[in-house]
């Protein structure tokens, strides 16, 4: 590109356009600057006669959207005509033919003998919602039916101007209430775009009439870096949600997040938020799925994974799914979890895929299998939903152990934040110094379900949570030898020497082979 083509473009994405002085750097016209002219008259059209219709300002409060909504989003009315935008825009045969190039206007069959063909406007009797570009120029529309009649919602065809493939109703909205979107939302309708954002939510965008391609994808993730899909909990919502998140799988890279929200049955976004406010809906933000936990929930609902055949169908399912994904971290998580569901041994994995152990709180591998604090870890690390019922990390404060800082952290992390699968858990700790130690640990094989690693986990931290209070024991005697003890330092000494026989008669053991 030249410069200017190069700033123009640069504008474009930003939905800014170039100020100019002069006569410099004056971009040349295009054949489809008319087009936009065109497009805009007609949003202008449609807009002065909502202001005049009842019906369809009828149809809008009904909807529960105010006026200033109705601007922002510049709603019109087509009204019930066959040549309403015709009569107006389509004075000469040139801008008929402009009208039909935008797809405001439909060509009718040639009648025999005539060489100039006719046209009727392709929207009336809808209420009329613009499709704006980056830079805020009207490229198309979507019409939506006030009565019973088909199709409900009409867009206009792929023109010059407007490819539904590329483009996401309600962007040019949600970058203009801020400049520094860190997320955004995709939703399936123009009402719900709009009332979310009228609700506060101002990142919702929609498809138009079509599932999210590749390059929605692209696009929303050269403007941000997490992405929610918010789709309808019924049949079609959910067939919907799995087209997009195969569509995903190529976009996954590192620092991207992408999750699934499903609503309740009987509801869409328009009228959720509606019935429960903006806080309680975005609170539901909070809970969507991540990829990788909706990914293998998808899969497992399709076969039986009580038997062998229904696991190795599952394996099939996802190998060429996992395939899309594009190598790294993210991709070998994932097939760890798929390997680990399928109870295939996962040795050949980690031996390709894992990162050498260098850091982290596990540093001594001679503890092996049998240390208590690597068993509580490795136990978290493929059942990390069972931390939820586990009792809190505090009473392992102060043992001197490899690990028991990085089974803290985990311990507290899961207990605040939890989640129910092991792709989700190494995706939060990538990039920090102890993720090499635990991918090595979830690529482990485990040999029990979530109810046997619960109480391998319950063993392991009561083995632990004793050692703290002898350490202290050993602090106490060791001060009390060296400098003598305050008044509570000596009353915590004597409720350590006074502990139920079995553990009074290990405290003075203790206590005989330290003084």
């Amino acid at each position: 590109m030249s410069f200017v083509e190069a700033v123009e473009e640069l504008a474009s994405r930003v939905g800014l356009d170039v100020p100019r002085e002069g006569n410099l750097g004056v971009r040349p016209t295009t054949p489809t600057d008319g087009l936009f002219d065109l497009l805009e008259k007609a949003a202008g059209l449609y807009r002065n006669q909502l202001s005049v219709s009842d019906r369809g300002k009828d149809y809008f409060r009904a909807r529960g959207l105010t006026g200033e909504t109705a601007a922002t989003f510049n709603l019109g009315y087509a009204p019930d005509g066959w040549d309403f935008v015709l009569r107006q825009l389509g004075k000469s045969e040139s801008d008929r033919l402009k009208l039909h190039q935008t797809g405001l206007a439909i060509e009718r069959e040639r009648r025999p003998g005539t060489d100039s063909p006719g046209y009727y406007d392709r929207f009336r009797d809808r209420v009329m919602f613009p499709i704006r570009d980056a830079r805020g120029r009207t490229i198309g529309f979507g019409g939506r039916v006030l009565d019973k009649g088909e199709p409900k919602y009409l867009n206009s065809p792929e023109t010059e101007l407007f490819h539904k493939g590329r483009e996401l109703y309600g962007l040019y909205e949600a970058r203009q209430a801020t400049r520094t979107l860190t997320r955004l939302m995709i939703v399936e309708g123009y009402m719900d775009v709009v009332r979310l954002h009228q609700a506060g939510i101002n990142y919702a965008v929609a498809t138009l009439g079509t599932a999210t391609t590749p390059d929605h994808l692209s696009r929303v993730f050269r403007i941000c870096q997490e992405l929610i899909f918010c789709f309808d909990g019924d049949r079609a919502g959910k067939a919907a949600a799995w087209r997009a998140l195969e569509n995903a799988l190529p976009h996954v890279r590192d620092g991207r997040q992408i999750r699934f929200m499903f609503l309740p049955d009987g509801h869409d976004p328009d009228s959720l938020v509606g019935a429960e406010g903006r806080e309680a809906f975005e609170a539901r933000l909070q809970s969507a799925e991540t990829l990788s936990s909706y990914f293998l929930r998808h899969l497992r609902e399709q076969v039986d994974m009580t038997s062998r055949d229904g696991r190795a169908r599952f394996k099939e399912l996802a190998k060429p799914l996992l395939e899309r994904i594009p190598e790294g971290a993210f991709r070998d998580i994932l097939e760890v979890d798929v390997d680990r569901l399928t109870q295939i041994d996962t040795g050949l994995l980690a031996a390709r895929s894992a990162p050498t152990v260098q850091s982290g709180a596990i540093r001594n591998p001679a503890a092996g299998r049998g240390s208590v604090v690597r068993q509580a870890i490795r136990t978290l690390v493929h059942y990390p939903q069972i931390a939820v019922d586990a009792p809190s990390a505090d009473g392992l404060a102060g043992i001197e152990k490899p690990g028991i800082p990085l089974l803290m952290e985990l311990l507290n992390d899961l207990q605040e934040n939890p989640c129910t699968n092991t792709a989700t858990l190494l995706e939060r700790w990538r990039g920090r110094p102890d993720f090499d130690p635990l991918f090595k640990l979830a690529s482990a094989e485990i040999q029990f379900d979530a109810a046997g690693a619960a109480r391998e986990l319950k063993d392991a931290l009561s083995q632990l949570f004793p050692e703290r209070g002898d350490q202290r024991l050993d602090e106490l005697l060791r001060k009390q030898a060296r400098e003598g003890l305050t008044r509570a330092e000596r009353t915590e000494l004597q409720g350590f020497l006074t502990r139920p026989q079995g553990a009074q008669e290990s405290a003075h053991t203790q206590a005989g082979q330290r003084t």
